[in-house]
């Protein structure tokens, strides 16, 4: 397991990293992912630069600077990667018994969530169900991550909390599951939340391409 996949772990146990004004560097998850992740005062650079570089942008104690625009440029520069956004994470254990939501596995590769899903993780699972599509595969660093999009026509009936709800049932016993929202967009921000979701951090992902949400 990768560093940054330790620290996961330890924030699915309920252990978080000490609220310490640190920066603290690892090496990137895998050859696909980068990343700058953003606990409680505390933050965490998984990407392969040397420290000393990165230093005068970030200096421990500056609670800003690691996610702010100048680093994550200069990072962009130093890396030939990308940022997409900033986005909340947030952070579910696994539901035991079966979804109250009727869902059907199903190949929907040509649909844009999933193909978004396809390029950032891996053993993507595709489920659909009347009004919403909905992904579950291992994402940064291993860990469980859910994605989901509602039809426009289905919105403000509740059916992305319980698409998101049901994705909680989906991943193996004894796994939490993830879910990244930018904080614009306060549908899914809600529906998320409403589902039983916990914010724990903020994190930027630079990838090969551009990827403006996952």
């Amino acid at each position: 397991m990768s560093e940054l996949g330790e620290i996961y772990a330890d924030v699915e146990r309920g252990v978080f990293p000490p609220a310490d004004g640190a920066v603290r560097f690892v090496p990137p998850p895998s050859e696909r992912d980068s990343v700058v992740v953003a606990f409680t005062a505390h933050f965490v650079v998984a990407a392969d630069v040397d420290e000393q570089w990165a230093r005068p942008y970030v200096p421990d104690g500056d609670f800003t600077a690691p996610l702010n625009p100048p680093f994550l440029y200069a990072l962009e520069q130093k890396l030939g990667r990308q940022v997409g956004c900033i986005d909340v994470a947030l952070l579910a254990p696994r539901l035991e018994g079966t979804p109250d939501l009727h869902l059907e596995q199903a190949d929907t590769s040509n649909h844009a969530r999933v193909e978004r899903s396809l390029e950032h993780r891996d053993d993507v699972r595709t489920y659909v169900t009347d009004g919403a599509v909905l992904t579950v595969g291992r994402g940064l660093a291993g860990r469980w991550e859910a994605a989901f999009e509602v039809d426009p026509t289905y919105r403000g009936r509740g059916l992305g909390r319980r698409v998101i709800e049901a994705a909680r049932h989906l991943v193996p016993e004894g796994a939490s599951l993830w879910c990244q929202v930018s904080p614009g967009n306060a549908a899914s921000l809600r529906a998320v939340l409403a589902a039983g979701f916990q914010p724990v951090g903020s994190e930027a992902i630079l990838t090969a391409e551009s990827a403006p949400d996952r």
